[in-house]
């Protein structure tokens, strides 16, 4: 396994250089959305009827302190609102506005555009079954990660 591994490794290196040049030329053609907040956009709008900051932190893995500069950035940039929270009046909601609505379909406009290009020779099996062991690989580098959390705690 250790020759896979490091092998692994390699790849997940060139596939995260990948993703920051990605992003970046997003960022240089279509800028309605500021390099790096596609992502809490998206996390948000998985939530049809808006979510907390704390939710987000949860959900993406991320320290709250980073959360809540991102969403503050997408509040002055008018792509997510704070509405107050019906059963808590301390707290807010937050939601997509019509302008981040418009940004995160530009965003995905754009990424298929770019995956449609990269993935044009591939078939409909081949791309489902990335699609596939992406998903498995995430979840279970999520897995092991908690896994070793939990061992150092007992530590």
């Amino acid at each position: 396994m250790e020759t896979t591994a490091r092998e692994l490794v390699i790849r997940m290196f060139g596939l995260l250089k990948s993703v920051r040049m990605v992003k970046q030329r997003r960022a240089d053609d279509r800028p309605s959305v500021p390099i790096g907040l596609v992502g809490m956009l998206i996390q948000i709008d998985q939530h049809a009827t808006g979510c907390h900051a704390r939710e987000l932190a949860s959900h993406t893995g991320l320290d709250p302190s980073t959360v809540s500069r991102a969403v503050a950035s997408l509040v002055s940039h008018g792509l997510v609102e704070r509405r107050t929270d019906p059963a808590d009046r301390r707290a807010s909601w937050l939601a997509i506005t019509p302008k981040g609505q418009s940004g995160l379909a530009d965003a995905h406009g754009w990424y298929g555009e770019l995956l449609d290009r990269a993935l044009a020779d591939w078939t409909p099996d081949e791309v489902a079954a990335l699609c596939a062991v992406l998903g498995r690989f995430t979840r279970d580098l999520d897995v092991a990660l908690e896994t070793n959390d939990n061992l150092e705690d007992a530590r």
